[in-house]
């Protein structure tokens, strides 16, 4: 059986960008890196929502040419090669090794994990919200930074049903980012009322 695990970074008052858009908040120093690059690497499938694929493939295909950063030129190159899936209504195609699915969702990535893809999930409100909502999200691996943007876009857009989680890890980073990975109980045991 596959799995979908959403993969994201939040600041402590639970964004996932400033109030402008800012993502340049999030503390990517040797461990937290090293991890991140683990998760990936395990992956069969990244998927993302219309958004986020739109500043990843701004970005990561000619990532070279605007950093030197040791994390960002290590990704860069996986994340070309990589299977890529969008969610949106409003996108057609998409390039580097991308399929976008724009109807069917829940069948389609449900047909995924049965068949025993994993994939993961890289932030963005709007679909991991609706992943959430048709309990499709397996696991949630939350990095939280020590910063407070004072607004910005949530991890989640409300209102969302209430889920029984169970906390499998907590670790900290770099002495600055604390992980928290969540399983959904699908059992519907402690926790869910």
């Amino acid at each position: 059986m596959g799995k979908i695990t959403h993969f994201v970074h939040q600041s402590l008052d639970g964004f996932i960008e400033g109030p402008n858009g800012e993502f340049d908040w999030p503390h990517m120093a040797g461990e937290t890196s090293a991890y991140a690059q683990a998760l990936t690497a395990e992956a069969d499938v990244f998927l993302y929502g219309r958004k986020v694929w739109e500043l990843m493939s701004g970005y990561w295909p000619r990532a070279e040419e605007f950093t030197t950063d040791a994390h960002d030129l290590a990704f860069a190159p996986v994340w070309r090669e990589a299977s890529k899936i969008v969610v949106s209504t409003t996108l057609k195609e998409a390039g580097w090794n991308t399929r976008v699915i724009g109807e069917n969702v829940v069948e389609e990535l449900t047909a995924l994990k049965d068949g025993g893809a994993r994939l993961v999930l890289f932030g963005g409100s709007e679909l991991a919200s609706f992943l959430t909502e048709h309990r499709l999200i397996d696991e949630y691996q939350v990095f939280v930074h020590p910063v407070v943007l004072g607004g910005g876009r949530p991890v989640f857009r409300t209102p969302l049903p209430r889920l029984a989680l169970d906390l499998v890890e907590s670790r900290t980073f770099d002495d600055k980012v604390v992980l928290l990975r969540h399983r959904l109980d699908r059992a519907g045991g402690k926790g869910a009322h």
